[in-house]
């Protein structure tokens, strides 16, 4: 797609073009490629007046960002994107986008407005019935009120006796996430997705003790792919999967 672009000599063609590759590493964890390919489409759409890819690309460079340690920017730079987007009266991908600014919020450790992004981006999606990126959302929430209860910690002057502990009541108010993850996953036959959930939920049970089920779990989703064993993703199942060994 990009080489036709180029060769066509048609901006609007190629400004199109590097946004969706910068999609495409985003959703494979490439980072560096993904910086690389969004920040082309900014100076492209910034030259020739394309507001859409413009704005779109300020989203995925701001994720890029975040992976990349730069927090208070990356946040910045996602929303003033989102700003753009939604100004412009784009609804297409707002999910989306709104699960990365969720993402840069959590590494940023705030877990709050990460949540309430999230929040926001299931009503979107309720709404305009965008359901691609849906299992992503319930698995980061999953992922965030985790950190919630990790931040907070313990509650004094609760006795453990009669009320379970904050963490233990996000460890279960998680497993329904992650456990929601992998039903929409599976539904939508979306197998990197569900690979993402079973995961988390694979952590979750290896912290609580429960390896055997979290391998069986892991080993059943791993072993139905056949090629991609480079990608982050797939490195990272293999490497839990031999900790859960």
């Amino acid at each position: 797609m990009l080489t036709l672009a180029q060769e066509l000599s048609h901006p609007f063609s190629f400004a199109y073009a590097l946004f969706f590759a910068s999609g495409l590493h985003q959703l494979r964890r490439e980072t560096q490629a993904a910086h690389e390919r969004a920040e082309a489409a900014i100076t492209l759409s910034t030259e020739q007046g394309f507001p859409t890819w413009l704005a779109n690309g300020m989203v995925l460079q701001g994720w890029a960002l975040a992976e990349q340690g730069e927090r208070g920017e990356s946040i910045a730079q996602i929303r003033e994107g989102l700003a753009a987007h939604q100004a412009m009266g784009e609804e297409l991908l707002r999910p989306y986008f709104l699960a990365l600014l969720a993402e840069a919020y959590g590494k940023a450790e705030q877990i709050e407005d990460g949540l309430t992004v999230l929040a926001e981006a299931l009503v979107v999606l309720d709404k305009n019935g965008e359901h691609f990126y849906e299992a992503e959302l319930y698995r980061l929430q999953g992922t965030l009120t985790l950190k919630q209860a990790e931040v907070r910690g313990p509650q004094s002057g609760v006795p453990n006796t009669q009320h379970p502990t904050p963490r233990t009541h996000a460890e279960a108010e998680a497993e329904a996430y992650f456990v929601k993850a992998i039903d929409l996953a599976r539904q939508q036959q979306a197998k990197s997705w569900e690979l993402r959930a079973v995961m988390s939920l694979s952590r979750l049970w290896q912290q609580q003790g429960k390896r055997g089920e979290a391998r069986r779990m892991l080993a059943e989703i791993y072993s139905w792919f056949t090629e991609g064993f480079a990608t982050a993703d797939l490195q990272e199942a293999r490497a839990l999967l031999a900790e859960l060994s």
